[in-house]
């Protein structure tokens, strides 16, 4: 199970929000045991971009060889 405060990858597209699958995130909180959670994206400078209710299937944790990468988004 993912930990409040862990960082997860998103493992799917969220047009709606600008984010796409790859986008790295944290979990500010867990629901029902790990079926959901609530998982906030923000810019390198700290901005919040979205603050998504996620599935399990959703996200997936950050391993420990795997690297960051940068892209710009959509503005707002």
């Amino acid at each position: 199970m993912i930990k409040e405060l862990e960082t997860i990858v998103l493992s799917r597209d969220l047009n709606e929000h600008g984010l796409s699958m790859g986008d790295i995130g944290a979990v500010v909180h867990s629901y029902k045991s790990g079926e959901s959670y609530e998982v906030e994206f923000v810019t390198g400078k700290g901005k919040t971009i979205a603050l998504v209710t996620l599935d399990a299937k959703d996200i997936r944790p950050m391993n420990s060889n795997e690297i960051l990468h940068v892209r710009k988004i959509r503005a707002a």
